[in-house]
């Protein structure tokens, strides 16, 4: 297996700086490599499945700094939790948000299990994730257009402000629009924000909603596909794999601090045209 430290860098920086931005990590993870071809780009497509686990080990990279930078939330919502079932007190707002972030991760967990295979067969192959990713732009710009903007309404992003504004229904609906990104090239951060939207969501609870959908997934799929790391050929290159993830969590860690501060005034466009052009030229260029 050819997998050097320079490509493990070069994934590791693309993972943890598109994981949360809108644009699908793994779409780019894909293209990126297809595009400066050679042994990169032959190596994405004849050991795909390698590959599949080498990004999902720095998707848990992510996760971590993901976790760092809401820390308090999610300590705030664990906590809270245990004391609402602890008191009996099941209308409590952190009680109530863990339950709506386990019903919008149900769909996606469901999908991604049952069809496994599929979307193995699929990963790798750069034409398919640049037609995705140009669907990805599309998503986004309809999102927005048909979304309400106000700005002036959108400085909360508390736990409270998610309580009020979501429901069991509309987590649900959420799910599966999270669930779209499981084709490589679907951002699952922008599909559930776009989802979000047509639930009548503004841009802050939508993206703080999106946020905090993105941990369990990703640390769900490390659950069930890390431990193949260690059995297949791709134990040979953990040092490549360990120098990668570090490269990812630093880059992780920025980005969502910058989105953050982004999604509070400022919508998705730039992201969704940034898609489609990207997805259209490389749909052209694998075809």
């Amino acid at each position: 297996m050819s997998f050097t430290y320079e490509q493990a860098i070069i994934i590791g920086f693309i993972q943890g700086l598109t994981e949360l931005f809108p644009i699908s990590s793994l779409g780019h993870a894909i293209l990126v490599p297809a595009w400066i071809g050679g042994s990169f780009g032959e190596f994405i497509s004849e050991e795909n499945q390698a590959y599949l686990l080498i990004t999902i080990a720095m998707h848990l990279a992510s996760s971590v700094a993901l976790f760092l930078v809401f820390r308090k939330r999610w300590l705030g919502l664990f906590v809270g939790t245990y004391q609402a079932v602890k008191n009996r007190n099941y209308q409590s707002t952190p009680f109530r948000v863990l339950g709506y972030i386990v019903i919008a991760t149900i769909p996606v967990g469901v999908l991604g299990l049952a069809l496994d295979d599929y979307f193995q067969s699929i990963f790798g192959k750069p034409e398919y994730s640049a037609m995705f990713l140009a669907i990805n732009g599309l998503l986004l710009i309809t999102a927005e257009r048909l979304s309400k903007r106000d700005i002036a309404h959108e400085l909360a992003d508390s736990d409270a402000e998610i309580d009020r504004r979501v429901n069991a229904k509309t987590a649900l609906a959420i799910g599966f629009g999270q669930s779209l990104a499981l084709f490589a090239g679907i951002s699952r951060f922008g599909v559930t924000m776009s989802a979000g939207l047509l639930r009548k969501l503004n841009h802050s609870v939508a993206s703080d909603f999106a946020f905090l959908l993105s941990l369990p997934v990703i640390v769900g799929a490390s659950i069930v596909k890390l431990p193949e790391l260690f059995t297949s050929d791709t134990r040979l290159v953990l040092g490549q794999i360990l120098l990668g993830s570090i490269v990812s969590f630093i880059a992780t860690y920025f980005s969502v601090t910058f989105l953050v501060r982004w999604f509070k005034t400022k919508t998705l466009y730039p992201f969704a045209v940034y898609c489609l052009a990207f997805g259209i030229i490389s749909f052209v260029r694998f075809i």
